[in-house]
């Protein structure tokens, strides 16, 4: 059995509808892909229960939706009404006054195990090496007491 799921358009808060299976193993909406995950269009197979026409079964780590413009999708389900904290201030991430969506790319990812631990699709943090420039990191000043060209300690002042 299915049901619709519903999921907001990250550039613009478009609503997008998508009949999914009663298990779900969603991680993210992004505007972005993740790196190393597989993407399908909505109209492909997905779910794990899903089989492809030749009988393999799904293989796809998300789906990729063009908002607005993705078949098999309802899109803006609820004609308009969309949360406060999606869109922005920008004019590109405003939806298109004459259609539904504003035509960007974005992407349904799903949860990925490996040996039975979830992955973490972020990349790997390398150590990286701030300035390794030898010289001074900082403005040149005057010299401080007792320094050559500095105030000596007679005057009392340091």
């Amino acid at each position: 059995m299915s049901y619709p799921v519903t999921y907001y358009c990250p550039h613009c808060g478009t609503l997008v509808a998508l009949e999914r299976e009663g298990y779900l193993a969603d991680k993210s909406v992004t505007p972005y892909p993740l790196e190393g995950w597989t993407y399908v269009a909505p109209t492909e197979p997905f779910d794990a229960d899903e089989a492809t026409e030749d009988g393999d079964t799904a293989d796809a780590d998300g789906v990729r939706f063009v908002c607005g413009e993705s078949d098999g999708v309802e899109w803006d389900p609820h004609d308009g009404v969309r949360g406060t904290d999606v869109g922005g201030d920008e004019p590109y991430r405003e939806p298109d006054a004459e259609g539904v969506g504003c035509g960007e790319a974005f992407y349904l990812s799903f949860v990925r195990y490996d040996e039975g631990r979830e992955i973490d699709p972020r990349a790997e943090s390398a150590p990286v090496e701030i300035n390794p420039d030898p010289r001074p990191s900082g403005p040149r000043g005057p010299s401080g007491p007792g320094e050559a060209g500095g105030p000596s300690d007679s005057d009392g002042f340091w």
